[in-house]
């Protein structure tokens, strides 16, 4: 059962004329009126159905979060369409805090609620008499407020033809070319427009709208095949995906050139990476240590994130910062109804922060973050970074090529893992530096290290600082809207191998 409707309006200025009563002299305006007059009266609705359903709780707290989701997607393999059209589903996620257990229960029937919600409250009570420690949610405030971002330009004004022949359009640059072997284009829209209520008296209405489009492209050469990425991802609406052109026919560049560069030798090497890698390492080699819930219950590592513990060069900086506006990480307020705010992880070069929910702040007796978010209405929330970064430094790219000398210059991320504290990453290409100078393009290559020692090997920060276009983050589910950046950053002694 869907809540909220979209309507687009074309109407003409119509002048001269003052309603004595009303004041408004636009049709334009009367339109719009009667619009925000009947939204407001159905999210007034929802509101109340919400309240109406976690009224019957007996349980110590309880929040409802209720959620439609839209999804257009647009998919060329090849010069084949195969995929195309739009999808709307919606559901309900209840979570319950009673006499020290802590669960959750979703749901897509309304008419399923209050069944729902008693079985919630059961595995509540079963699970707090499994736990050794009663379960705690820091205190925070209570919201009330509707918000949706400003676009330039809404995807959902633009028809589903437009995006097919945009899609199209760049999906036919790199096949101009003869050594493409293939192509992965897609363009994906989704709109999540989500209601929140709590037993403490929050409702929280906040529509997150995210466009994208993504192109993997393949070249090859008899037996030898390479790849390359090439996207566009954002929050603030359409116009992240127009004028790809210019990208992608770089990236095209990019991936027939690698056909004739030299596989990297392995060695242990002072590398400089570029934004796009920096903010990849500050996403995944230190920024899920940063989440309370992945640490907790890690003696070890928890030991080593103590706050005030030196991570690296005075420097550095590390920050997660989901207000960021017009990014791709950015929101108000997350899926427990907490407001997000701006945290410091590393400052100074000293561990500062950390990302927490409701739970992990009472657990560790930190601050609340704001940075409990789920994919959809499918999956209770969980701790997530927004925008991720490495704080910009004051040194341009040609300064740490000479102070670099020798070494290799390392471009985008092309998959990686992590392994406790030690991380590997694949890098997309690069190349040889002698004497501050290019010397040869490199491809097939990866880094690996460990956490803490790479962290204090950081040893210059560039002043050029990029928040990456292209995000996403799949721990326990996809999180598109989760970014990373950083300027170029130079780091010694970085083990790099080949693929």
């Amino acid at each position: 059962m869907r809540y909220t409707r979209h309507f687009v309006v074309y109407t003409p200025q119509i002048g001269g004329v003052r309603d004595k009563m009303t004041g408004i002299h636009t049709l334009h305006e009367i339109i719009y009126k009667l619009f925000y007059v009947y939204i407001t009266k159905e999210r007034d609705i929802m509101f109340e159905k919400l309240k109406k359903i976690i009224s019957n709780s007996s349980a110590d707290y309880t929040d409802i979060r209720y959620e439609d989701k839209t999804t257009t997607n647009i998919g060329f393999s090849g010069k084949e369409l195969n995929t195309i059209g739009t999808n709307t589903t919606n559901g309900f996620v209840i979570r319950v805090l009673k006499k020290g257990g802590f669960a959750t229960i979703t749901f897509t029937k309304e008419s399923d609620a209050i069944k729902a919600l008693k079985i919630a409250e059961e595995n509540a009570e079963l699970l707090s008499r499994h736990i050794k420690k009663p379960i705690r949610l820091a205190e925070t405030n209570v919201i009330k407020d509707n918000f949706s971002p400003k676009l330039n330009e809404d995807p959902r004004k633009i028809s589903l033809e437009e995006k097919l022949e945009l899609t199209r359009k760049y999906n036919a640059i790199p096949l101009q070319y003869e050594q493409i072997a293939t192509t992965s284009t897609r363009y994906f829209d989704i709109v999540r427009e989500k209601y929140f209520v709590n037993s403490e008296g929050s409702e929280i209405n906040e529509n997150l709208i995210t466009v994208g489009t993504l192109a993997g492209l393949t070249s090859k050469d008899g037996s030898l095949l390479q790849s390359i990425l090439s996207g566009s991802f954002g929050s603030d609406g359409f116009h992240n995906v127009r004028n790809q052109e210019e990208n992608i026919e770089n990236k095209t560049k990019i991936v027939l050139d690698l056909l004739k560069a030299t596989p990297v030798q392995g060695g242990t090497y002072n590398c400089i990476l570029n934004p796009s890698l920096a903010g990849v390492f500050a996403h995944e080699a230190f920024g899920h240590f940063s989440e309370a819930d992945i640490i907790e219950g890690l003696p070890a590592m928890r030991a080593k994130m103590q706050i005030g513990q030196k991570m690296g060069m005075e420097k550095l900086n590390i920050i997660d910062d989901a207000t960021m506006p017009n990014q791709l990480g950015f929101y108000k307020y997350d899926d427990e109804g907490v407001s997000v705010r701006k945290v410091h992880l590393i400052k100074n070069g000293i561990l500062s922060g950390r990302l927490h929910s409701r739970r992990t702040a009472a657990e560790f007796g930190e601050p609340i973050s704001g940075h409990m978010i789920a994919e959809d209405y499918r999956f209770a929330p969980i701790i997530r970074m927004g925008n991720i970064y490495i704080e910009a430094g004051d040194t341009t790219l040609d300064e740490m090529f000479e102070k670099l000398g020798n070494g290799l210059y390392i471009i985008d991320a092309k998959g990686g893992e992590t392994a406790g504290e030690n991380f590997t990453f694949g890098g997309q290409y690069g190349y040889i530096i002698k004497k501050g100078k290019k010397a040869g393009m490199i491809r097939d290559l990866n880094i690996s290290g460990n956490l803490y020692q790479t962290l204090n090997d950081i040893a210059v920060i560039g002043n050029d600082f990029v928040q990456n276009k292209i995000g996403g983050c799949g721990k326990q589910q996809n999180n598109f809207r989760s970014s990373k950046g950083g300027p170029h950053i130079l780091i010694y002694n970085l083990i790099v191998g080949g693929l």
